[in-house]
């Protein structure tokens, strides 16, 4: 299948009809054991009635896993009705996570300024990867920030490097930007990066750059941007 579906409803629709999503999970790029401590780093639990947002959650166990570390408004979304369905019916006693179908393109059913936070594993990328990916990108951080309250942060998990992730972040949203990185885990595992590493920003220059001049993009790493509205 081309990857210029990946921003298509019946793609997924198809895809997960395959699986059977209230048994089976998948996590793109990392699990929730492994972005842990950097959640908990700008997200704290301890900040009462925090919101949080996860778009294109598709069968991730990641929100089961912050549902379990104390995270209690847990919001998933996903364009495909499939997964929404067998997610609604597997968590369907538990009071903490909520999953609707909805397009991140168009999340109108949100009033301004909604949520603390928004979480995407792989969601922009999907976009980037399909026909009027620049239109589909930018409609999508749109929606973002506006459902996004002020100093609440976006969270992207991703496989884009600086030099372009940066430019798409900043074309048209003022959003402060930190830049983390994680070693990629294979075979299921989770990424045994040490945590002091991990909550720390990589020191950048304006065009993306490591400030030390290092080759950031040939790390085997994905890039974790932690975007706060101003």
């Amino acid at each position: 299948m081309s990857s210029q579906a990946y921003g298509e409803a019946w793609y997924w629709d198809k895809r997960y009809a395959k699986e059977s999503t209230t048994t089976t999970t998948f996590d793109w790029y990392q699990k929730y054991e492994s972005l842990s401590p950097l959640l908990h780093l700008y997200v704290p639990t301890t900040t009462p009635n925090q919101r949080i947002l996860v778009v294109g959650c598709g069968n991730s166990a990641f929100s089961e896993g912050m549902s379990k570390d104390g995270y209690t408004d847990i919001v998933n979304i996903d364009i495909s009705s499939v997964v929404i369905e067998a997610m609604q019916k597997k968590y369907s006693d538990s009071p903490h996570l909520k999953y609707i179908e909805m397009d991140v393109r168009d999340m109108k059913s949100f009033e301004d300024g909604s949520f603390d936070a928004v979480i995407d594993k792989g969601t922009l990328d999907s976009l980037l990867c399909g026909h009027n990916s620049k239109l589909n990108a930018a409609k999508m951080l749109e929606e973002i920030d506006r459902v996004l309250k002020k100093d609440g942060v976006y969270i992207l998990i991703t496989y884009g490097i600086p030099a372009y992730r940066l430019r798409l972040l900043r074309e048209s949203h003022s959003w402060d930007i930190k830049l983390h990185v994680i070693d990629k885990f294979t075979k299921g595992e989770s990424s045994k990066q040490e945590t002091w590493e991990l909550t720390h920003p990589v020191p950048l220059n304006s065009d993306g750059s490591l400030k030390d001049g290092g080759p950031l993009e040939n790390m085997d790493v994905h890039y974790i941007y932690v975007c706060t509205k101003v």
